[in-house]
């Protein structure tokens, strides 16, 4: 490690000391905690399963930038280029269509073996496994409906798919020994005012009931359910509304995804985590940047991740919080997407970590308002970022801009030539 960083980092602990902040057990916190970094954002949401299928129930990835994943191999090569320049140990999450197989195979037929080469690839690279249905870009969701569709047949399906989920989730749980997060997200919903709000709701409910049915080893997998605002095609009404989920989560005992870009644009989810902390016991985020609504911008250090990051360690709700990341964008190098949007939010957690909570909480209970506002505003100068250079160092990743130099390398080693 060089002589600076360290000369810097042990400056930094001295201020922070007199606050009785301990950074170094700040740093071995931070290094528990593991992001799930989200596998779409290689290839624009392609997969593998279903390669010609144009993409539908909202999502849209814009820009062409060059070199996106073209199979399996490349990209589990990208993440690893990516997972060297962040530091930590984490998890990738990965949506069905990600399956890696040569059998011609669908959704509700789709089993462990075809995630084989995906298990035996993580537990190579130390990592985890998060689990996704997909259900959107197939011919059965071309209507814009999957669980809570009229027709029982289509319907029957999406519940095979998601029964079918959820063992696979359990699969990479119990290979890897780190618990797998299997979230379902659905695109349902009208494009203009529906007749009837209550039905599509009813039968989502009782197709939820159907795929949840078999228990599973929470060791092995936990269950999510992410609500949405509205979508492209369901500007009107989203069958799976937050109100929906966070009734049907609570009441069964799942986590609720809470997704950064799923809320009305003056929303943010930092305010809703120690609300819904009280009544459940596990919160899984989607971290992403709605610039405008759910756009699904590369993570930036800005208010709403701070203030999430805050929230999580305030609220000591860490160790019931699972962390992932929901971005896509094909305007710049894909790989430095995953390396922004990831380091940026270790930041988050550390500079929260970083913060003078027990006075902050000591001067709020005493009405000491002033101490309170004075303290939070001059912590915002605090070397933050020699700490965060010398965990960088300890962990064996490039300090500060120095990995882009890697990323732009493997640029020109690598992503350049998929597409010459």
């Amino acid at each position: 490690m060089e002589q600076h960083i360290e000369r810097s980092y042990e400056e930094a602990k001295k201020l922070y000391a007199q606050h009785g902040i301990d950074v170094d057990q700040a740093l071995a916190q931070l290094e528990k905690i593991k992001i799930s970094m989200h596998c779409w954002q290689g290839d624009d949401v392609r997969g593998f399963l279903f390669r010609e299928q144009q993409l539908s129930g909202g999502i849209s990835v814009t820009g062409n930038y060059p070199g996106a994943a073209r199979t399996p191999e490349e990209l589990r090569s990208d993440l690893e280029k990516a997972f060297s320049l962040i530091p930590g140990k984490h998890k990738v999450n990965l949506h069905a269509i990600y399956a890696d197989t040569d059998e011609k195979v669908d959704l509700d037929q789709l089993e462990p073996k075809h995630f084989q080469k995906w298990v035996d690839w993580a537990k190579q690279q130390g990592l985890g496994l998060d689990f996704n249905p997909t259900c959107f870009s197939h011919e059965k969701s071309k209507d814009g409906f999957t669980l809570s569709h009229p027709d029982p047949e289509i319907r029957g399906f999406w519940i095979n798919h998601c029964k079918a989920s959820r063992k696979i989730g359990a699969h990479f749980g119990e290979q890897l020994g780190q618990t797998c997060v299997t979230n379902v997200w659905i695109p349902d919903g009208y494009k203009d005012v529906p007749a009837d709000r209550l039905a599509p709701r009813q039968r989502l409910k009782a197709a939820l009931d159907e795929v949840f049915a078999e228990e599973l080893n929470p060791q092995h997998n936990l269950d999510a359910v992410e609500s949405k605002l509205f979508g492209l095609g369901s500007e009107a009404y989203v069958v799976g509304s937050h109100e929906f989920y966070m009734g049907y989560g609570i009441q069964n005992n799942k986590l609720i995804c809470l997704d950064a870009g799923h809320f009305h644009p003056t929303e943010v989810i930092s305010n809703k985590l120690s609300a819904l902390s009280l009544f459940t016991n596990g919160i899984l985020l989607h971290v992403s940047r709605p610039m405008r609504w759910d756009s699904d911008h590369v993570v930036v250090m800005d208010d709403e991740l701070l203030d999430i990051g805050r929230e999580l360690v305030r609220g000591d709700l860490l160790g019931k919080t699972h962390i992932g990341l929901d971005f896509f964008d094909a305007s710049i190098n894909r790989v430095a997407a995953w390396v922004i949007g990831t380091r940026n939010t270790i930041k988050a957690l550390l500079r929260a970590m970083l913060e003078p909570v027990d006075a902050l909480k000591k001067a709020e209970l005493a009405g000491d308002y002033t101490t309170r506002l004075a303290l939070t505003e001059e912590f915002k100068s605090y070397p933050f970022g020699a700490v965060w250079d010398y965990y960088c160092a300890k962990q064996g990743v490039p300090v500060r801009e120095q990995w882009l130099v890697e990323v732009k390398a493997y640029e020109q080693e690598v992503l350049l030539k998929r597409n010459s």
